[in-house]
């Protein structure tokens, strides 16, 4: 164990050009083990994702959050260096403490100035991951049918051949995806989202949000990324307030669009783990194809 962890010091002075003198664990991390590493030379300390370097994606994640720091102006944190098996990034100072509602009412003003970024299709220029699966992100023309195809049904299709999805249940998605027009409708304009809104990826400090990590980056509806925030509670009332003051919802969200948009990453969590998840994807199936 020793000697791993100093041929991994070597890699990162190697990759960064600084001695690392300490590391130690971090929570989190889907993809990888995530490390500080404090450096030498006075330098300021990084956090280090490290993978498999045949499949880890942690040079997709690198690209990631170089995409947000040069497209948009949501705080992620810098990046240093990018392979398949390692990511070095700047620390992010935050002081946690939960997210407050000032840390919720600045989200919003944060992703309601990301959403403002736009394209001229739905997709991205390169697939991406989420949660460490793979996301493809083909081009099209309409939102609607990039929803149906590339995130409804190709996660249902993942999640059932790696046998965590009932066919019965997977069958209640096609039936679905064949009557999204009944609830969805065409955004004004694609908008790049942050795609992993959930709590352990908004990181706060003294009532503000300190930063963003961990995206899932594609240009799609942004309710798609509101909807996501209040899967597991991240944002609430305080958010939605703010939000709503800089780019008002369109009527339906709360009441139908939300539950629908929170299938995808409902299906994730049961491509990823199964068990309970499927119970909640059947019963938001049941709510609206019966």
């Amino acid at each position: 164990m020793a000697s791993d962890r100093q041929d991994l010091s070597d890699r990162i002075a190697r990759a960064i050009g600084h001695g690392v003198r300490r590391l130690s664990p971090l929570s989190g991390g889907c993809v990888g083990d995530v490390l500080r590493a404090e450096l030498e030379d006075g330098a300021a300390p990084v956090v280090v994702k490290v993978a498999d370097d045949a499949g880890g994606g942690l040079d997709i994640e690198g690209w990631m959050l170089r995409y947000l720091a040069d497209t948009s102006r949501l705080p992620v944190p810098g990046v240093l260096h990018a392979e398949a098996g390692l990511l070095v990034m700047e620390e992010i100072q935050a002081g946690g403490g939960g997210i407050s509602a000032s840390c919720q009412e600045h989200a919003a003003d944060l992703l309601a100035d990301l959403h403002s970024v736009t394209w001229d299709a739905f997709g991205l220029e390169r697939d991406t991951l989420i949660g460490g699966l793979h996301q493809p992100n083909p081009r099209e023309a309409s939102w609607r049918t990039f929803f149906r195809d590339h995130r409804l049904l190709y996660m249902a299709d993942e999640s059932h051949r790696a046998g965590r999805l009932p066919a019965d249940v997977r069958r209640k998605v096609d039936t679905l995806a064949g009557r999204l027009d009944d609830w969805i409708e065409e955004p004004d304009a694609p908008a790049l989202i942050h795609g992993d809104m959930w709590t352990g990826n908004v990181l706060c400090d003294g009532g503000r949000i300190a930063g963003f990590i961990d995206p899932a980056i594609y240009y799609g509806d942004a309710e798609i990324e509101l909807a996501f925030s209040t899967l597991f509670g991240t944002f609430g009332e305080p958010f939605f307030r703010r939000y709503q003051e800089k780019r008002p919802l369109r009527p339906g969200f709360f009441e139908a669009r939300r539950d629908l948009y929170n299938l995808y990453p409902l299906l994730v969590h049961v491509r990823l783990f199964g068990g309970s998840y499927v119970g909640s994807v059947s019963r938001t199936l049941d709510r609206f194809v019966g």
